[in-house]
């Protein structure tokens, strides 16, 4: 019976580096190039698809779930946007480096050592989260299903992850890990890379419908990630639930 989506080899691997979250040119440097654009991205697909009028505090009483949210750098935000923040990551090191810097800001926001298939909640989520977690799960399916469980009707999916391409095996691993050493050697398995067909094929049994796919690319001359008609390497989606 499968009833686990924890990777303990990939929990380890970030455990070790948990201290380096909050370090714009350490570890995670990259992730937070990448957080912009994440950010304006789920902050204006919620506004448009809840239709949301608060200009002042924008996400509102929105219930979201970040699930793999290793230190907060996406469940800050969301909480100074507004929103009802709960993040969770099997790495305990992570939830107290993510306490820790909420706590230190004043931010409000409930972190939990879990994985998705053991969180127990009374109310179901508006939005979920799965940013760059999806190719770090022992179980891509039951994991999916399990977060697919957490979400309200007509409650929205958001999935970033990497495309199973040659070319995501030549830029995210032998050039982002290899030559550029962005991300340290191991970071990222090609086998688990997930091609957006096969993501859209598993959340369709889970009730989830495709509603936009976008690619994400890195200019290296504006030294930014942009959004691009080109999927081929990183991609983020969204789902709505039926």
């Amino acid at each position: 019976m499968k009833n686990n989506t924890i990777n303990k080899k990939e929990i380890d691997k970030f455990s070790q580096i948990a201290e380096e979250w909050w370090d714009p040119i350490g570890k995670f440097k990259p992730l937070h190039k990448f957080n912009p654009i994440r950010i304006s991205y789920i902050k204006d697909n919620i506004i448009q698809t809840f239709k949301l009028k608060n200009q002042k505090s924008p996400l509102k009483n929105v219930k979201i779930l970040d699930i793999g949210c290793g230190g907060g750098l996406l469940s800050e935000p969301m909480c100074r946007l507004g929103a009802d923040v709960t993040g969770i990551d099997a790495s305990s090191k992570n939830i107290k480096v993510a306490k820790l810097h909420a706590k230190k800001n004043n931010l409000k926001i409930k972190y939990l050592c879990k994985s998705p298939e053991k969180l127990i909640t009374k109310t179901k989520f508006d939005v979920i989260l799965n940013m760059e977690i999806v190719e770090h799960v022992q179980d891509v399916g039951f994991f999916l299903k399990s977060c697919s469980n957490l979400l309200k009707k007509d409650g929205i999916m958001f999935v970033a992850t990497l495309n199973k391409t040659l070319k995501s095996y030549l830029f995210a691993i032998i050039g982002a890990e290899y030559i550029l050493r962005w991300l340290p050697i191991g970071t990222h398995e090609w086998e688990k890379f997930i091609k957006p067909q096969d993501l859209q094929n598993i959340l369709k049994k889970n009730d989830l419908r495709l509603e936009k796919l976008d690619g994400m690319e890195f200019n290296l001359i504006k030294d930014s990630w942009n959004l691009s008609s080109d999927s081929s390497v990183n991609y983020i989606a969204k789902f709505l639930k039926n």
